[in-house]
């Protein structure tokens, strides 16, 4: 089985929790759930627990999958090498 990449970055307030500007996640499946990008991200930056909760983000904080479309739904499935941005909901205007 082939090493799904997905390269989250962070802007605004969420960038200030995670403490960096990007990460990438692997994944040993094809195709991944949103909810599990996120449970991956609340462990591995412990301060996104104000952005994330229950593997969801908080309804004051919005994805944005490949620049294309906003996603809230833990069940939305990405996509290899898709790129996702997390910025609070006032960031995009």
């Amino acid at each position: 089985m082939a090493t799904m990449s997905i390269r989250v970055e962070f802007y605004g307030i969420p960038r200030s929790h995670a403490g960096v500007e990007f990460t990438t996640i692997e994944f040993e499946q094809d195709g991944i759930l949103l909810g599990d990008v996120l449970s991956n991200l609340s462990q591995r930056f412990p301060n996104l627990a104000e952005c994330i909760e229950a593997d969801r983000l908080k309804p004051e904080y919005r994805a944005s999958v490949d620049g294309d479309r906003f996603v809230s739904g833990r069940d939305e499935m990405l996509s290899a090498g898709s790129s996702l941005l997390i910025m609070s909901a006032d960031a995009g205007g």
